[in-house]
């Protein structure tokens, strides 16, 4: 998206969304000497949401936007002053501020998975730790909502799935940036206006029930709205009843305004009710009326699992419009990313960091890393992702040998393969140097990603566990680690 549209639409400056720490250990590292230490941070996370058995990488665009507009306004600075916390050398250093990290990414559309770095920072540590938040933010809700749009498109069978959440979202930005990533999730369209103006997004939508109470009769609403947009009219069915009403007038309609026009009827909605019941019953009277071709959309709170359920049950639906469920994730609507520090430098030298837990799956990967994604060379479908050091590389022409880095006795050896680096970098030294594809280019990548994926790894119930191995050298060196510093276990 062009910056200055994001801008004018913004019209926010939003270097101060920050935690409170991370100015206060700021502060701290430039008092202590430390402010020019480069270190390394990862963001990831630990577990899908929804039991499911993968994510689907969105947020990138908006990351970049921030990171390219980082500024410290004199109002920010005599704030930051009134506090009374920070030193007059600290301020200054905010006053001057000038962005100076590497940034590396996966690219959006790409399926993710729990404990590999989506995003790895590296710079002066100040910096460093002063994004965290916002990359947080911005990953955590996309992935979020462009994760449950993919698992609800995919329940759709191949019908369209529009986006109507906006006045369930939780807050403008929500209701915008989880426009675009539910289309990158698969939507075909989204109810949010300024997110196609925005994004080039398509947005849909017809009339509300108060259109069809307007009038003196459901007959009169249904004919005005014909006559007003003939050719692309789609009628709202259940104000009233859908079966002994709605239909019947819509069907009128059709008969007596669009046909001597010369124009087919697109479709009715339905936005309550049975809907399995219902949408068998409308097929049937629309058939029977001569209306083969007028689609049956459906609404009212859905999501995969109602989808999946109603299909299922032989309901007769052309695409659906979900609301609240999507643009909420509200079956879990918390993406648990986190932001770790793996590793600094001293002398050139790249020293591993580690943070560990008594909850193993808190244990974070050290290092400075990079992701190989192996592919089946017959089948195209990925077998596993490889956590690696930054200095290691695959020779595809070579046997290689996988192994669970939990339970390390069961092991893998690949021949047939190729291995594709995941991460990508989207800043050096503080200037960005990756263009972001469209909203419509991405999600056409994530549905050709997502079929990479083997049908066991798809499935909403018990799906499989997606393989993330770590490298030998990578497991060694997290394991040099932990027996470092085993003893304060004793």
């Amino acid at each position: 998206m062009d910056n200055n549209l994001f801008n004018i639409k913004n019209g926010r400056n939003l270097t101060m969304l920050v935690d409170f720490y991370e100015l206060t250990m700021g502060n701290g590292y430039l008092e202590s000497d430390l402010s020019d230490t480069i270190a390394y941070f990862d963001m990831f996370f630990r577990r899908i949401p929804d039991g499911g058995g993968y994510c689907i990488m969105s947020g990138v665009e908006q990351l970049i936007e921030y990171l390219s507009n980082l500024k410290f306004t004199d109002e920010d600075i005599d704030y930051l002053k009134s506090k009374n916390y920070f030193s007059d050398k600290f301020l200054e250093y905010l006053r001057n501020f000038k962005f100076q990290c590497d940034v590396w990414a996966i690219p959006e559309g790409n399926p993710v998975f729990p404990g590999e770095p989506l995003v790895t920072v590296r710079g002066p540590i100040m910096q460093a730790q002063f994004v965290e938040t916002m990359i947080l933010l911005t990953i955590n809700h996309q992935t979020l909502i462009a994760t449950k749009a993919n698992r609800i498109c995919r329940a759709a069978d191949g019908r369209p799935v529009m986006e109507f959440g906006s006045r369930r979202a939780q807050g403008y930005d929500g209701a915008i940036y989880g426009a675009r990533s539910a289309i990158i999730g698969g939507c075909t369209s989204t109810a949010c206006t300024i997110a196609e103006q925005m994004f080039n997004v398509p947005a849909s939508g017809t009339m509300a029930h108060s259109w069809v109470q307007l009038f003196p009769t459901e007959f009169e609403a249904f004919k005005t709205w014909a006559e007003t947009y003939p050719n692309n009219c789609v009628l709202l069915v259940d104000t009233y009843n859908v079966l002994k009403s709605g239909i019947p007038n819509a069907i009128k309609v059709f008969d007596e305004i669009l046909t001597p026009m010369g124009v087919k009827p697109k479709g009715i909605r339905i936005d309550s009710g049975d809907i399995t019941y219902l949408t068998k019953k409308c097929r049937t009277l629309l058939d029977e009326a001569g209306y083969p071709d007028v689609k049956i959309i459906v609404s009212n709170s859905l999501d995969e699992h109602i989808i999946t359920h109603v299909l299922s049950q032989g309901a007769k639906i052309d695409s659906f419009g979900v609301g609240e469920r999507l643009i909420t994730a509200k079956s879990e609507p918390v993406f648990g990313g986190v932001y770790k520090l793996v590793a600094i430098e001293h002398k050139g030298k790249i020293i591993a960091k580690i943070k560990i837990s008594e909850n193993e799956e808190k244990i974070t990967n050290p290092g400075f890393k990079k992701i190989y994604r192996l592919f089946d060379k017959t089948t195209d479908k990925a077998i596993a992702d490889l956590i690696c050091l930054n200095s290691e590389t695959i020779d595809n022409s070579k046997p290689l040998e996988i192994f669970d880095p939990v339970f390390t006795w069961k092991k893998k050896k690949l021949n047939n393969y190729y291995a594709k680096e995941l991460m990508v970098k989207i800043f050096d030294k503080g200037i960005p140097c990756y263009e972001s594809p469209s909203v419509k280019e991405i999600q056409e990548y994530a549905k050709s990603e997502t079929n990479k994926l083997w049908e066991e790894v798809l499935r909403f119930e018990n799906p499989h566990n997606y393989y993330v191995d770590l490298s030998n050298q990578l497991w060694d060196l997290k394991h040099d680690l932990l027996n470092k510093y085993a003893s304060l276990y004793e």
